[in-house]
């Protein structure tokens, strides 16, 4: 049976030498055979098919007990096993980074997050997070968060191309009782995302299980609600407006699954515009003259998946106050809205793109 992705983790202290990890998996009878460089860069999280190939070289990857090389092909049932030598993480250092700050006490900030910024470091991604962001904005204040931790005050995350609100906790006491909120369930979350499509019916609920595919352990998706594979997952969306062949959904969650939206919106068939993994990102034919151009057009205005935390309600940790924020859609989701607007209303293609029609046409 395939095991979950195996995880790069934990990782050292800066300074400190990692020693060898050792991994084992065991091939999916149903996998199909694939060359290993391949398959383990899938498989192993933060890995590269570089560095899967260096450790193959030396000897640091076994199958069914034998070295092999970078081109042999796996097969179902093969048992790998795999050392693999991880580096040091730095030290997380303060970064004088602009960040939106929409409220801050002496627990807490709420910070509206912007599209293209990582929530706290990781390989790949060790400088100019939010994470870096809130050393310097809380300078002495930080040393009330672990000092040793490369998720200072961070209680939620969102993904890198999701914008919008996000807690920091700005002490230990706060990160703990709003680590137990979200526990709990009992901070509320809603987004909005621009879905390709309408919804039928304009509400509902979604529920399903959602676990890692067994085609691309990277990749999540649905599965039979309180079945066997993943965890339970559910969301309530809601049309706020028709855009004809788009519509601008609210989606409140009920539970914190990874990506829950993004798999839940391509479960019901209305993946969100511009997510590259979840069917948001292809050119579709629209029933208008000129479709493709116009969605070329739009998928470069909004190179991301167009989703957007807009709401968080919670306790204050210490005062029990119910705090609740709002902010508006992010300025490429509205531009891409106007565009689609401007179609709906019959403008022309010339009135709203940006790219000369010809380039489409090649």
């Amino acid at each position: 049976m395939q095991k979950e992705t195996i995880k790069n983790e934990p990782v050292a202290a800066a300074g400190e030498e990692l020693a060898p990890k050792k991994m084992t998996i065991e091939v999916a009878r149903t996998q199909t055979p694939m060359r290993i460089d391949v398959y383990l860069a899938q498989q192993v999280e933060n890995a590269t098919r570089n560095k899967v190939q260096e450790a193959i070289e030396e000897g640091r990857v076994l199958v069914n007990g034998r070295a092999v090389k970078s081109n042999y092909r796996i097969k179902s049932l093969d048992s790998i096993e795999m050392t693999f030598l991880r580096p040091p993480a730095p030290e997380l250092a303060p970064e004088d980074i602009p960040i939106d700050i929409v409220y801050e006490d002496d627990d807490l900030m709420v910070v509206n997050k912007a599209a293209e910024m990582v929530v706290h470091p990781a390989f790949g991604n060790w400088t100019g997070t939010l994470a870096n962001a809130i050393l310097h904005h809380l300078g002495k204040d930080a040393d009330e968060l672990d000092a040793s931790d490369l998720r200072p005050g961070i209680v939620h995350r969102l993904d890198k191309n999701t914008s919008g609100l996000i807690i920091i906790a700005k002490n230990q006491t706060a990160l703990h009782r709003l680590a137990r909120q979200f526990a709990e369930r009992k901070v509320e979350k809603r987004y909005m995302a621009l879905a390709w499509g309408v919804p039928e019916p304009a509400s509902g609920l979604v529920k399903t299980n959602i676990g890692r595919s067994v085609r691309d352990r990277k990749v999540m998706t649905a599965y039979p609600y309180e079945g066997k594979e993943g965890k339970t997952a559910v969301s309530e969306y809601r049309v706020v407006e028709n855009l004809a062949w788009f519509s601008l959904v609210e989606v409140t969650l009920h539970t914190g699954r990874t990506h829950q939206i993004r798999v839940h919106m391509q479960h019901i068939g209305h993946p969100i515009v511009g997510d590259t993994t979840y069917g948001g990102s292809e050119v579709r034919k629209l029933p208008f003259s000129k479709s493709e151009s116009f969605v070329r057009n739009l998928l470069e205005e909004i190179p991301r998946q167009a989703l957007h935390a807009c709401e968080l309600a919670f306790e204050q940790p210490t005062t029990k106050e119910r705090l609740d924020f709002r902010v508006p859609l992010p300025d490429d989701m509205s531009a891409a809205i106007a565009k689609i607007g401007r179609v709906q209303s019959g403008a022309p293609i010339e009135e709203y793109s940006d790219v000369n029609e010809e380039i489409y046409n090649l």
